[in-house]
């Protein structure tokens, strides 16, 4: 990022403003951030927020160019959001409300850049700043009602995959069974482990290619339909190896299980990137100008 160009109405003392007032901000919420972060490195279902604020990062970068015709206007829309970010915070206070307490210091992380910058900024970067909101845990309710059909969908996908590959296996629930060896979806797969982190590779395409609008919205809604497929790729060989993990050495199935988690994120990137050429093959409009122009 270049802000030293005084004619685009940058300079240093911008960043440095930035920097302290995010980090005031920060530091008036820090109890809160570092629940944020516990619960990341802690819960498996809550790791992609660690992918949150690099991918708005570069989000940033690659619409660098704004930068140049929309030049920063401190606005108090920006102190505005920080008292909401400070009121959200002690109303979950008062009411155990975690995710108004998580809620409130994302907010005013928000407004202490919108401060400096102004909203014209913020509407130009805009899907860097919402994607933000998924530093917010996921409450365990919504959780739940999320993950019960994923895994039940997941579970019933691969039973089919694993017949048609002619394997004898049997369904009941969450538990896909083979070779008298039940293997839970929920613990084997769990879909919510990577919905999310799924969700967030679908952003990040959505808003790096030059898509139409409409492609990008068909492009987030795909997204759990390739979490299950993702999921299915992940979990039918899981499940066969646990189902002869006698036959293997100790800790494989665990193991591939783990890697093959992390091989998700860029196999999604290519199913997203085959869903765009498969548009293009039909000659459905994709792109809202060519390439070479690229500036989302």
């Amino acid at each position: 990022m270049r802000l030293v160009e005084a004619r685009y109405g940058w300079s240093s003392k911008h960043l440095v403003l930035v920097l302290v007032l995010l980090a005031a901000a920060v530091f008036a919420g820090i109890d809160q951030w570092r629940d944020i972060f516990m619960i990341a490195s802690r819960d498996e279902e809550a790791s992609h927020i660690y992918l949150v604020i690099p991918i708005a990062i570069w989000l940033v970068w690659i619409r660098r160019v704004r930068f140049r015709r929309c030049p920063p206007r401190p606005s108090w829309v920006g102190v505005i959001l920080i008292l909401a970010g400070f009121i959200l915070m002690q109303f979950g206070l008062r009411n155990a409300f975690q995710a108004g307490l998580h809620g409130g210091a994302v907010l005013m992380a928000i407004g202490a850049i919108t401060a400096v910058v102004g909203t014209q900024v913020m509407a130009n970067f805009f899907p860097a700043v919402a994607i933000l909101a998924l530093l917010v845990p996921i409450p365990g309710n919504l959780r739940l009602a999320i993950a019960g059909p994923l895994q039940n969908a997941t579970a019933r996908v691969t039973t089919s995959t694993l017949e048609m590959m002619g394997f004898y296996v049997e369904r009941s629930g969450n538990l896909v069974n083979i070779n008298d060896m039940p293997v839970a979806v929920a613990e084997a797969c769990n879909g919510m482990r990577m919905v999310f982190a799924l969700l967030l590779v679908a952003y990040a395409f959505a808003f790096t290619v030059p898509l139409r609008n409409s492609v990008r919205v068909l492009v987030l809604l795909l997204s759990p339909v390739a979490a299950i497929i993702c999921n299915v790729f992940r979990l039918a060989p899981t499940v066969i190896m646990y189902g002869n993990q006698e036959r293997l050495p100790e800790g494989w199935p665990d193991a591939f299980h783990d890697i093959a988690g992390w091989m998700m994120l860029p196999i999604a990137f290519l199913m997203l990137l085959g869903i765009t050429r498969a548009l293009r093959w039909a000659m459905i409009p994709t792109y809202r100008f060519t390439l070479a122009t690229q500036s989302t």
